[in-house]
């Protein structure tokens, strides 16, 4: 269990150096820059659009949210601009 969570934890930290290529990639477009920007702005601001303390909900909107913005900057970035930000994050 404890080897799993090292191996998620190390593929979260190498995905967000991937998404920080891409958002200093010149060759990213700006709306692809300001999805991506606004869904690690919402993972981090201290407040959410439903609040945590509504049971299922309030994480709910986390776990939906967060990646479906991800997901949709990322299929905004030209693929080969994803793919050499994988080859060049550590």
């Amino acid at each position: 269990m404890l080897n799993r969570l090292r191996t998620l934890g190390r593929a979260l930290k190498r995905e967000l150096g991937v998404y920080r290529l891409v958002l200093r990639d010149r060759r990213t477009p700006w709306y692809a820059r300001a999805v991506l920007g606004l869904a690690v702005g919402y993972l981090l601001l201290p407040f959410d659009l439903i609040p945590d303390f509504i049971p299922v909900l309030g994480q709910l909107d986390d776990l939906i949210l967060v990646p479906g913005l991800v997901l949709l900057a990322l299929k905004l970035v030209p693929a080969e601009v994803v793919e050499e930000c994988r080859r060049r994050s550590p």
